[in-house]
């Protein structure tokens, strides 16, 4: 029996919208912070404050498509947050204060949470269900390029000393991903008139998708250690003197979820969840003790590669549990509550291992985040699979 098509028009735009909407995130947080302290003289601390107020932007925008991409329908809701982005992106070049700067800034995040989680709500529609699994780690693929060639267009630019190049580029961008969604075929689902009161009621269940909520938890745990290695890295790798292996340290990063994404999601549509989870979170508290190990710079980029092997299959696998475990008419919430989370995760990571590196140091710290991810594949095992485990024994 043949598969069904995973690579449709749908897919293929839906894949290239999401790519330019994460690009234009890692261009604009690579160089806002410059553009304040250059442009608009402002402190460092204030020009810092530019990336805080884009992520409470992206939270509250998270929780209001959540709540209405189903009501307002997801093509609708998806024109609202590239359209926020255009209008945005051309205000850029009439930036004068850093004030302005924050307004802007906040709206722009709400845009990108909007956007963001319409096109992962999006294309759970479009992939068959025989290969989801699949389909999301071929989907997720789309950010990871993003977020590898947005920080290198960014420091491209930046070389000109020319901030209406980058804010050009990112206008291109934006106009490219509308033209896309214009073509793109979005299935609609039509509501009950008992689903429709439930997504109206005021209450815990219509901002969050309850049942995402268990593998929510997870990833968020899980990224909270990768946010030791974003955060802390750089000043890591300065201190063992291996600055420029860590460097690649993202390429080889993404290098390997590109290789890996095809096999790890035909594995989790053919052999289960299980079966995929307990090895990447293996993997991937053996590359970030590999990283507290480190003393040459191969040591490292070998640390890169299992990473990304382990952390880019255990986000892949729980944003595909989510969207799996969640009612048709929920997949906004559950694709917000997801992101929400993981937002969180990545959040609470630099504040939580900041406050014990002053004591342990940069290798304790690796040693600590191992050690979480490790209570991570213990709570997976709790929230969900348990439970998986005991519905493939009932089946047998």
């Amino acid at each position: 029996m043949n598969k069904p098509h995973l690579f449709t028009k749908d897919f293929s735009l839906v894949s290239l919208v999401n790519f330019s909407v994460v690009l234009n995130f890692y261009l604009l947080i690579v160089t806002m912070s410059v553009f304040a302290m250059e442009s608009l003289k402002s402190s460092p601390s204030k020009a810092g404050f530019t990336s805080s107020i884009f992520v409470i932007g992206v939270l509250l925008g998270r929780l209001w498509s959540g709540r209405w991409i189903e009501r307002i329908g997801r093509k609708k809701t998806l024109y609202i947050g590239l359209i926020l982005s255009l209008v945005m992106a051309l205000l850029y070049f009439q930036v004068h204060n850093v004030l302005l700067l924050y307004l802007f800034r906040f709206i722009n995040g709400a845009a990108f949470g909007i956007s963001s989680t319409t096109t992962g709500t999006i294309v759970a529609k479009v992939i068959p269900n025989e290969r989801r699994g699949e389909g999301i780690g071929y989907y997720a693929l789309s950010g990871t390029f993003g977020a590898a060639i947005g920080p290198f267009l960014a420091m491209v630019l930046l070389q000109y000393e020319n901030f209406n190049l980058i804010f050009l580029a990112h206008t291109i961008s934006v106009v490219l991903s509308l033209l896309m969604a214009f073509f793109l075929a979005v299935p609609e689902i039509k509501l009950t008139q008992e689903e429709l009161q439930d997504l109206k009621e005021f209450k815990f269940a219509s901002f969050f998708e309850t049942k995402a909520i268990p593998i929510s938890i997870v990833c968020a745990v899980a990224y909270s250690c990768y946010a030791s290695i974003l955060t802390f890295l750089p000043a890591y790798a300065k201190e063992i003197q291996v600055v420029e292996a860590a460097s690649f340290f993202f390429i080889v990063y993404s290098a390997t979820i590109l290789l890996s994404r095809p096999v790890t999601g035909r594995l989790f549509d053919t052999r289960g969840e299980n079966f995929v989870m307990y090895p990447a979170m293996f993997i991937y508290m053996v590359g970030i003790i590999i990283i507290s190990q480190a003393h040459i710079g191969y040591t490292l980029l070998l640390a890169g590669a299992l990473i990304g092997l382990g952390l880019g299959t255990v986000q892949s696998s729980c944003q595909t549990i989510a969207v799996k475990v969640t009612p048709p008419h929920r997949m906004g919430l559950a694709n917000s509550t997801f992101f929400l989370f993981l937002d969180a995760g990545i959040g609470i990571g630099p504040f939580m291992f900041g406050l014990i590196m002053p004591f342990i140091g940069y290798r304790g710290v690796y040693s600590g985040a191992a050690l979480i991810v490790l209570i991570s594949a213990f709570l997976y095992y709790q929230l969900h699979g348990k439970k998986t485990l005991q519905g493939q024994r009932e089946l047998g």
